[in-house]
C-alpha cells in the first residue's frame, strides 16, 4: 500500500488492494476488543492524480462485518462501503527556512503530509473503515431491544411485565417549592 511518487504519471495511477484487517493495528484492535468482526478483506480502489507538488487520492473501499445490536445484542452482518477523496502534499516542516514566522502545518489545511518520495496509503484507508462503520448498530431500523426489567427479547416474544412510563426529565420539579 505503499507507492513511490514517481509512479504517478500525467494520467494518473489506478491501484487496487484486497488486505486483511488483521494486516491494520487499528482494525485488529477492534477484533480483540470484540467491537466487530471483519468477514472479508478490505477492498479498495484508489485513483491517484499528480497536482502540482499535491496528490490526489479518490477511493473507494468495501468490506463486510459482523456487528452486535445496541438494542437487542443479537449479531448481525452489514456490508461497509465508502467513497472518500484525499490530497496528500510534501512535508516541508523539516526543512529550515531561516524565518521565525509560524506556518501552517498540512494537517492544518485537510491535508495529509508524507515524507520522501513514497506515499503509505494504509493510515488513511484504516482511518475511512472506521469512519465507516456505523455510529449505532442496529440490526434492524425496528428492532424493539431487551425488555428493562426482564431482559427478553422484545423482537422474538413479549414479556408481562409492567410498562412503566418515564415521568419526563422535569418530573422531579413538580415537588419542588418555592418560597415567595
Amino acid at each position: 500500500m505503499r507507492i513511490h511518487v514517481d509512479q504517478i504519471k500525467d494520467s494518473g495511477l489506478l491501484l487496487s488492494y484486497a488486505e486483511p484487517a488483521e494486516s491494520f493495528s487499528v482494525l485488529s484492535q477492534l477484533e480483540r476488543d470484540d467491537e466487530c468482526h471483519f468477514l472479508t478483506r478490505i477492498a479498495t480502489r484508489l485513483q491517484v492524480t499528480r497536482i502540482s507538488d499535491m496528490v490526489k487520492v479518490d477511493g473507494e473501499l468495501k468490506t463486510s462485518v459482523r456487528l452486535a445490536c445496541d438494542r437487542c445484542l443479537n449479531e448481525f452482518e452489514t456490508d461497509l462501503e465508502s467513497v472518500f477523496t484525499l490530497t496528500y502534499c510534501r512535508d516541508v516542516s523539516d526543512e529550515p527556512d531561516g524565518e521565525d514566522e509560524v506556518e501552517l502545518s498540512p494537517e492544518d489545511l485537510g491535508l495529509l503530509a508524507f515524507h520522501g518520495e513514497q506515499i503509505d496509503f494504509r493510515q488513511a484507508i484504516e482511518e475511512q473503515v472506521v469512519l465507516a462503520l456505523p455510529l449505532r448498530n442496529l440490526c434492524s431500523e425496528d428492532c424493539k431491544g431487551l425488555c428493562p426489567q426482564c431482559g427478553a427479547d422484545l423482537n422474538l416474544t413479549g414479556c408481562t411485565c409492567a410498562k412503566v412510563v418515564p415521568a419526563g426529565k422535569f418530573a422531579a420539579l413538580r415537588e419542588l417549592k418555592l418560597k415567595q
